[in-house]
C-alpha cells in the first residue's frame, strides 16, 4: 500500500491573499499546504479521499494517471468542490469513476453539481457511479474499507480504515465504539488544526493526546491551519512517533 498526501491544509483560518505571517511567508515547501486529501494505492487500484477546491492542482502535481474511486468524508466545500475534475479520468479510462458517500453527502453533491445528475446529460460532463456508504464495512474494487464515524462539532463525518491505515479529518469527538475500529492501526492520520481551542477540530494538544491514547505505530497530523505554526518548529514539539504530514509525503506500508 502506498499513501500519498495530496494536501494537508485547510480553509479554516487561512487568509486567501496578502498574508505575511511566518507560515505563509515561509520558504519551506512543507509549509505550503493545499486543502486536505489523501491517495491510497493498493494492488494497482487508486482511491482518493476527498476532492477539495485544489483537486486539479493536486492531481497534476502528483502526476496521478488513474482514479478508480473517490470517497467523501463529508459535504463541506473544502472537501468536495473539485469533484468536477474526475472528468479527466473519464476521458483517460473510458469509464465512469466510482464515488462513495453517505446519503446526506450525496444530497449535497446533487445540489452543488446538479448538471452532473440531470436527466439530460450535457456532453463532456463528469461521469460517475454513485455508491451509498453507511457505517458498516464495504469494499472498493475488492479492497475492504471500514468507515469510522466522528463528529465535526455536530456534523457527522466519516474517516476510513484501509488495512493498517486509518485516515480521519475534521474530527472533534470520537466515541469509544468508533475508537475500537482504529486500534491496531500501523498508521493513523488525524486532524490537528491549531493550538487554540476550536469548536469542531482537534487542537495540537488534543491530537497528541488522541495519538497517545490510540497507540498507533505512527500518527501523522493533517488539516493543518497556518495558525499552528511553521512545520520545522512544530516538529520539534512532537513525541517521537507523532509527526506533521505535508503535501507530497509518501508512506509505504
Amino acid at each position: 500500500m502506498t499513501i500519498t498526501f495530496l494536501g494537508t491544509g485547510t480553509s479554516q483560518g487561512v487568509p486567501v491573499i496578502a498574508c505575511d505571517c511566518q507560515v505563509c511567508a515561509s520558504a519551506d515547501p512543507k509549509d505550503k499546504r493545499l486543502r486536505s486529501s489523501v491517495m491510497v494505492e493498493i494492488d494497482g487500484k487508486v482511491i482518493v479521499v476527498d476532492s477539495g477546491p485544489d483537486f486539479r492542482q493536486q492531481l497534476l502535481r502528483a502526476n496521478v494517471k488513474r482514479l478508480d474511486a473517490l470517497l467523501f468524508t463529508h459535504e463541506h466545500k473544502d472537501h468536495t468542490a473539485g469533484m468536477d475534475d474526475i472528468r479527466a479520468f473519464n476521458y483517460r479510462q473510458k469509464a465512469p469513476v466510482d464515488v462513495y458517500a453517505t446519503e446526506r453527502v450525496q444530497a449535497a453533491l446533487k445540489r452543488e453539481f446538479a448538471y452532473i445528475f440531470h436527466e439530460y446529460k450535457y456532453p463532456g460532463i463528469p461521469e460517475l457511479n454513485l455508491h451509498t456508504i453507511v457505517n458498516e464495512p464495504f469494499e472498493v474494487e475488492g479492497i475492504p474499507v471500514v468507515p469510522i464515524a466522528v463528529l465535526h462539532y455536530k456534523l457527522p463525518v466519516l474517516g476510513f480504515r484501509f488495512g493498517g491505515f486509518t485516515y480521519i479529518t475534521d474530527a472533534k469527538t470520537i466515541s469509544d465504539a468508533e475508537k475500537e475500529k482504529i486500534k491496531g492501526s500501523d498508521v493513523l492520520v488525524i486532524n490537528a488544526l491549531q493550538r487554540e481551542e476550536h469548536i469542531s477540530h482537534f487542537t495540537l494538544a488534543e491530537g497528541i493526546a488522541f495519538a497517545q491514547e490510540l497507540g498507533a505505530k505512527q500518527t501523522w497530523f493533517t488539516h493543518i491551519s497556518h495558525r499552528l505554526g511553521k512545520h520545522a518548529d512544530v516538529a520539534l514539539e512532537l513525541p517521537t512517533n507523532v509527526r506533521l504530514a505535508y503535501d507530497g509525503l509518501k508512506l509505504e506500508m
